[in-house]
C-alpha cells in the first residue's frame, strides 16, 4: 500500500514492543496544514499515535482536500476522490504503524470535519469514533452514498454559536441527523465563531479519553 497524502506522525515516547495503541487521524480545515491540529490533540501523545494528514492541494500557504464550486458545495469528483483516498489511507496507517485496529479516531475540523463524518457514514464500524468540530454533511453523501450503520460508532460533534462560516443551524441540523442514526452522538454549542475554544478542546481530550477507555 502506498499513501496519497503527506503526513505527520507523532508515536508515544515509551512505545512498548508488540503492543497496539488508539490512534486518532486529525484533519485540518480549508488553507491549514496538518501541524496545525496537533496542538489540540498533543496532551494525549502519550497514550495515542497522532497522525496529521496534510491536504493534497495547495491553497495559499496551507492546502485543502478538495475544492469547491461555492461555499458548502465541493466539486464532487475530488470529494469522492478524497473520501477514498482518506479510507485507503487509514488502512495504509494502520498497516504501518501499531495501530489498534479496534480503536481509530478521526478528528476533524471544517472541512476535516466534513470529511471525518462522511467517513464515519462509509466506514461505519471500522472506526471506534470520530471528533467533527464545525462541520456539516453534503446532502449528496445522504442520499447517494453507499452507507453503512454507525451504531456502534462514537460521536463528539461541537459547533459555534456565532460560526460565520457554517451558521449555528447547520450544527444543530447535522447533530440531529447524527442522532437519528445512532445514540452515541455527543453535541456541544461554545460561544465562538468558526474556531475551537478552550472550552472545545477540554471537553473533546475527556471525551476522546473516556472512550478509548483511558479513564
Amino acid at each position: 500500500m502506498f499513501s496519497a497524502y503527506q503526513y505527520d506522525v507523532h508515536l508515544p515516547a515509551n512505545l512498548e514492543q508488540d503492543k497496539k495503541y488508539p490512534v486518532i487521524f486529525t484533519l485540518h480545515g480549508k488553507g491549514s496544514n496538518e501541524r496545525n491540529m496537533y496542538g489540540l490533540v498533543a496532551p494525549l501523545a502519550e497514550d495515542f499515535i497522532i497522525i496529521g494528514i496534510r491536504g493534497n492541494l495547495p491553497l495559499g500557504t496551507g492546502y485543502q482536500y478538495y475544492d469547491l464550486k461555492s461555499l458548502g458545495n465541493p466539486i464532487r469528483e475530488m470529494f469522492d476522490q478524497s473520501v477514498k483516498d482518506l479510507e485507503s489511507f487509514v488502512h495504509y496507517a494502520t498497516e504501518k504503524y501499531p495501530v489498534d485496529p479496534d480503536r481509530r479516531y478521526l478528528l476533524g475540523f471544517s472541512q476535516g470535519a466534513i470529511l471525518s463524518m462522511t467517513l464515519a457514514l462509509t466506514m461505519g464500524s471500522q472506526l471506534k469514533g470520530i471528533v467533527a468540530l464545525n462541520g456539516y454533511i453534503p446532502d449528496f453523501v445522504k442520499t447517494e452514498y453507499p452507507l453503512r450503520g454507525i451504531k456502534g460508532v462514537s460521536i463528539f460533534a461541537s459547533h459555534g454559536e456565532y460560526d460565520s462560516v457554517f451558521p449555528v443551524r447547520i450544527g444543530h441540523e447535522t447533530a440531529a441527523y447524527l442522532q437519528e442514526q445512532t445514540e452515541r452522538v455527543t453535541f456541544k454549542l461554545y460561544p465562538t465563531d468558526h474556531g475551537v475554544s478552550e472550552e472545545n478542546q477540554h471537553d473533546l481530550l475527556e471525551w476522546i479519553k473516556k472512550d478509548a477507555n483511558l479513564i
